[in-house]
């Protein structure tokens, strides 16, 4: 052989064996995790609804069109913090211990992001925390202090953390603009060669609802329409046991921030109902939280486009799952509520939108029952490794590409722990048309709960026939045997979640009396 031939192919085989570890590695699909705050489904368009022709929201809609919308994902536990434990463990509230908004997800207790770091990921989250202790299993961070704050944010990163969440010198600007600009100069430095697991966290749309300056004209002179139950007047209308967060409450804390000191900032005060009927006064107080709320909705549409943007002017967005979702529901007006927390629909459902141009049918939608506990087994599945052992969801990697296991669950277990007498401690189960609830109402000595319990209660919804979840039908005789076989899928599936209440001895004895028990083998 030709000296000279064999000196050159010697020569070329590093950058041959370069080439093909970086091949390799774009071989698993890097993945950008935006995850939104109360941003529910009734304010995202593609979803439909009464709002559908008022967001402006062309980047989601893009988004959607390249790749599915999940049309029923839900929250095992509608509240913040216990939602992102969930998303990050793959875990139900009882088994990462995460039952509240006052608990922390402890630094060294496993979760998706040290996985995919293990398996040669890049890690990385910006933008809203909300787990208390220092993030683990990230290459970098930069995230608010609590709930962070709007305009001027400050950050907690590697350098200056402390448990104790104490701000340090602000950034000038929007939050979620911050946010963005900090997820796109962490994706332009990274190393090209190793594929990259990139949460970006939004403050919008949480309450006080504020805006970026860019959108406060949006809406000016828009009256949006009311939900069908804005009327709602709880036991007396639909046979609901406890009160709730009327938008009675929310008018309330604009009119208490409009005079003096208060937990937070509300935009565009002064807010007054003085001299108004209930009615009137109902209705201003509506369309003030939609005003601002959808200028949130905004600004999350602007930034998702600067990510989708860089991508594709990257060359990523062919190789890179790209999904948009939020932490929870949140209701606006409906049952004439604010806030979350409950298993009604608007509060358990969790908007979700994902594109990856190489396995997922661009336009597509998926009806499968899909749980913030699944999204961990996604991840790792996306990136080439067997699902960990503690991770109590299933990917849904299959699903999305239109090939459903007959296996799939038909039924979903919810568990809200944090009781307050408006919103009482409850757990239940949704199936494909059913949904069975009961207010146990009774704090169990969860943190940041009252201690005033509450009468138990159940609820009975049958969603075929009443969607919007009007009528209580508990005491109807014609779901008598569909009330007794939830009771029982209920009680299979607080089992199957590892949630047996075993310190709670006297609970248990509560739940027997519900019939809420399997029976002991």
């Amino acid at each position: 052989m030709n000296k000279k031939f064999v000196l050159l192919i010697c020569g070329l085989l590093p950058i041959f064996s370069q080439a093909q570890k970086k091949n390799n590695a774009t071989q698993r699909p890097n993945i950008v995790f935006i995850l939104t705050d109360d941003f529910t489904a009734q304010a995202w368009g593609v979803y439909g609804g009464i709002l559908k022709d008022f967001v402006k929201n062309p980047n989601i809609e893009k988004l959607a069109s390249q790749g599915a919308v999940l049309n029923n994902t839900f929250c095992t536990n509608s509240i913040c913090t216990p939602s992102r434990a969930s998303i990050l463990t793959g875990q139900y509230s009882n088994k990462n211990q995460v039952y509240t908004l006052e608990d922390a997800l402890d630094p060294d207790k496993e979760n998706i992001a040290k996985d995919l770091h293990n398996a040669g990921y890049q890690t990385a989250v910006f933008g809203k925390w909300h787990l208390k202790k220092r993030p683990s299993g990230f290459d970098d961070f930069k995230v608010l202090p609590g709930h962070g704050v709007y305009h001027n944010p400050t950050y907690l990163s590697k350098d200056n953390w402390n448990d104790k969440e104490e701000a340090g010198t602000p950034y000038e600007g929007y939050v979620d603009d911050i946010t963005t600009t900090m997820s796109l100069d962490w994706l332009k430095s990274r190393n090209p060669d190793k594929p990259f697991f990139l949460m970006c966290h939004y403050k919008a749309t949480h309450e006080p609802f504020d805006f970026a300056e860019r959108f406060k004209d949006y809406y000016k002179d828009v009256e949006f329409p009311y939900p069908p139950t804005f009327l709602d007047s709880g036991a007396i209308t639909t046979g609901r046991s406890f009160e709730g967060q009327p938008l009675e409450e929310l008018g309330h804390r604009y009119e208490q921030a409009s005079v003096g000191p208060f937990w937070t900032s509300y935009p565009e005060l002064p807010f007054s109902t003085k001299g108004m009927d209930p009615l009137e006064a109902r209705k201003k107080i509506y369309q003030k939280f939609l005003k601002d709320y959808l200028r949130c909705v905004a600004g999350i549409d602007d930034n998702l486009g600067k990510i989708m943007r860089y991508l594709t002017t990257a060359n990523l967005d062919e190789n890179t799952v790209v999904i948009l979702a939020s932490d929870q529901g949140y209701f606006l007006g409906e049952h004439n509520f604010m806030d979350k927390r409950l298993m009604y629909e608007e509060s358990l459902r969790m908007p979700f939108v994902i594109s990856y141009p190489k396995e997922i049918k661009a336009g597509s939608r998926l009806d499968d029952m899909i749980l913030n506990i699944d999204f961990a087994a996604l991840f790792a599945d996306y990136a080439g490794i067997k699902k960990p052992a503690y991770i109590q969801g299933e990917s849904f990697r299959n699903n999305l590409k239109g090939n459903t296991s007959k296996a799939w669950r038909s039924a979903m277990y919810y568990r809200y722990w944090q009781h307050a007498p408006i919103r009482p401690a409850h757990l239940g189960v949704r199936d494909e048309r059913y949904k069975l609830i009961y207010f146990y109402g009774q704090p169990l000595e969860m943190t940041g709960s009252d201690s005033k319990t509450t009468a138990p209660a159940w609820e009975f919804y049958d969603l075929q026939q009443d969607p919007m979840e009007t009528h209580n039908a508990i005491l109807d005789k014609k779901y008598v045997k569909e009330i007794d076989r939830l009771k029982k899928k209920l009680a299979k599936l607080k089992a199957e979640a590892g949630d047996d209440d075993a310190t709670r001895p006297a609970f248990q004895q509560v739940l027997k009396q519900e019939n809420l028990s399997l029976p002991q083998p």
